[in-house]
């Protein structure tokens, strides 16, 4: 090889091109996202694309990563599991990124990651407790949320003692989403001695909770463990509300949003959630928060929610990962950063990142949270055993 060519071979290298990197150009990162923009959760899926957006536009005004700007491509699969995996096919076949970051669901990752680490595209944070998503322990599959095993396991046993709560039920979604939580609520309940009471199942998209509220109310159940997202949350408080039936209801993050009082109303004062950072508001005590907040509303003319914030963070977490692996970015590279990256506990009050070879979600820890008079409010800091 002359020393023109090996020049130009070193220079191609330091640009991630020399190997032809899918999604990592001299000027460009290519990163995907595959959310719900069609179907039941589609108003968490909005914010938390403004929230990664802003991030990313924030990473590029001060010139990107090594001088690369980074580009997202938004797809849709409607919170079913057989669009995840098209839109999974499109995004490496045709948009040819490079990760796949935040994408948002359980039984939606769950079908579609396959596709992404077979081709070696990283799949980085996605909005979902599952363990699925970093067990068992694989390259360039990273979770940055407690499961919702460990947040409901922490904060049911919290709740149970400082209620003194005799007896104990669930009702979950059945699907992976649901289970992760009744098993989560069972395992504290083992730690506890007790096991629950009554345990009963809807199917996604029901609409109607009366049947599941009144076998658990003949149950004798003081607390209900709740395996549900928006509107089967609000429609299990609001029926148990209308028979006079008033146990402690608790969720995890996937019920831990502002729309549950918002649409639900009075009704929803009271519910607990487990839940991983503070709730954003325009009067938060931290200056910090409250101009991150004004930024995000002037921007997008709205006020930020706990997704804005969730996609906001995960997408630091991936300017920082991909910082950390250098000017030559490939999967290579960005696994091994991400195998030493520890980033410390944020402005939001959200935990420390800590990742490493056997350790790939950054922290497991979760706090309690509640709707009091129509806002949350963080009841607990991290819950240890």
């Amino acid at each position: 090889m002359s020393k023109r060519a090996m020049a130009l071979a070193l220079a191609l290298g330091a640009s991630g091109a020399a190997f032809g990197q899918q999604g990592v150009t001299k000027n460009e990162i290519v990163i995907g996202t595959v959310q719900d923009l069609s179907g039941p959760i589609v108003a968490l899926s909005k914010p938390a694309v403004n929230g990664m957006r802003m991030r990313i536009d924030e990473a590029n005004e001060q010139g990107g990563i090594h001088g690369r700007k980074i580009r997202l491509v938004v797809e849709d699969h409607g919170y079913d599991p057989k669009k995840a995996v098209l839109a999974a096919q499109k995004l490496v076949q045709k948009d040819k990124v490079f990760a796949v970051v935040g994408s948002i669901g359980t039984p939606t990752a769950v079908a579609a990651m396959p596709i992404y680490l077979e081709k070696k595209v990283a799949h980085l944070f996605p909005l979902t407790g599952a363990r699925q998503m970093y067990e068992p322990v694989q390259p360039l599959k990273y979770s940055f949320s407690a499961p919702y095993f460990d947040q409901m396991r922490a904060a049911l046993k919290r709740l149970v003692r400082e209620k003194n709560l005799k007896a104990v039920c669930t009702l979950y979604q059945d699907d992976d989403f649901g289970e992760e939580v009744k098993q989560g609520g069972e395992a504290a309940l083992r730690d506890l001695g007790v096991k629950y009471v009554e345990v009963t199942t809807y199917k996604r998209g029901a609409t109607d909770f009366t049947s599941q509220v009144q076998k658990m109310r003949a149950a004798g159940c003081d607390a209900v463990v709740m395996g549900t997202i928006i509107r089967e949350t609000i429609g299990t408080i609001a029926t148990a509300r209308k028979l006079g039936w008033n146990p402690e209801f608790i969720g995890t993050t996937a019920s831990y949003f502002d729309i549950i009082h918002k649409l639900g109303g009075p009704a929803m004062n009271g519910f607990y959630s487990a839940c991983t950072t503070n709730y954003p508001y325009a009067d938060d005590p931290s200056a910090h928060v409250r101009g991150w907040f004004q930024r995000y509303k002037d921007k997008y003319k709205e006020d930020p929610t706990i997704l804005s914030q969730y996609g906001y963070q995960l997408m630091n977490l991936f300017v920082i990962a991909a910082e950390k692996a250098g000017p030559n970015l490939t999967p290579q590279t960005l696994d091994r950063a991400m195998q030493s990256l520890t980033v410390p506990r944020d402005m939001f009050g959200g935990d420390a990142q800590v990742f490493r070879p056997g350790k790939h979600l950054g922290s497991n820890r979760a706090k309690l949270c509640q709707i009091q008079n129509g806002r949350w409010v963080t009841v607990s800091d991290y819950i240890t055993e």
